[in-house]
């Protein structure tokens, strides 16, 4: 398979490293300093685009890949204001856009496990639940896409919740998600449901970028000669 590459630094290297070991070949790698290659023959080749860049630079790439043909599998958080017009363009022109806020295949089994968590805490109302996310101090957008991923698993299950709020509950049906920025963290998510009896936690933590690389390269091996917009859920039956 024919891989561009949008964005290329420590995930991007890390993906490269993963899709060259499974047997694929990059034809284009786009960074800051050649948006112009968008329009080259090289990346028109491509069966697939992987981006992963930054919240202010992700739509304007997706559109680049879309006028060049190139279908997208996308990591980049903090853009879903336009995840509508991004949906859109996949049902009504043909585009294909893949989006996880997490390509990491055990970040995928812990969504699965907090709804289900989430589901069985619905029935107990004397707990209370909260999440804390840490993450490197280069990560720009807070909460994660991740955090608010879980955080969309919870208040679909609870029923005694609303929306979710960073860093305080204002009132009892928030979910407040405290973000901690620091060293290179790759990534670490916990919820805690806690009463005045016990506590009972949830964790998953990262060791490195690998499990996300690899990921990123399964869904871009799954979405290449598909159409529409396509997630985990259509990769992953959980």
């Amino acid at each position: 398979m024919k891989i561009a590459l949008v964005g290329y630094g420590k995930m991007g290297k890390a993906i490269e490293q993963i899709a060259l070991s499974r047997g694929h070949e990059i034809v284009s790698i786009i960074d800051i300093n050649n948006p112009q290659d968008f329009k080259s023959d090289a990346f028109k080749s491509a069966d697939v685009a992987i981006e992963f860049t930054t919240p202010a630079t992700a739509y304007d790439n997706y559109m680049k890949c879309f006028a060049a043909g190139v279908p997208v599998v996308s990591g980049t958080t903090g853009w879903l204001e336009h995840l509508d017009e991004i949906k859109r363009m996949c049902k009504e022109e043909g585009k294909t856009f893949f989006y996880a806020s997490n390509f990491s295949v055990g970040v995928n089994i812990f969504f699965a496990v907090n709804k289900y968590l989430a589901r069985i805490m619905n029935n107990f109302p004397s707990y209370d639940v909260r999440m804390t996310e840490v993450h490197h101090v280069h990560k720009l957008d807070a909460p994660s896409g991740t955090a608010i991923t879980l955080a969309e698993g919870i208040l679909e299950n609870i029923d005694r919740k609303e929306r979710w709020t960073l860093e305080t509950a204002e009132k009892p049906t928030d979910l407040p998600i405290h973000a901690i920025r620091e060293g290179e963290v790759p990534g670490i998510h916990e919820i805690v449901y806690e009463s005045d009896a016990d506590t009972i936690s949830i964790k998953h933590e990262a060791k490195s970028r690998a499990g996300f690389a690899l990921g990123a390269v399964i869904a871009a091996e799954f979405t290449a000669g598909k159409k529409g917009f396509l997630g985990m859920d259509d990769l992953f039956h959980f």
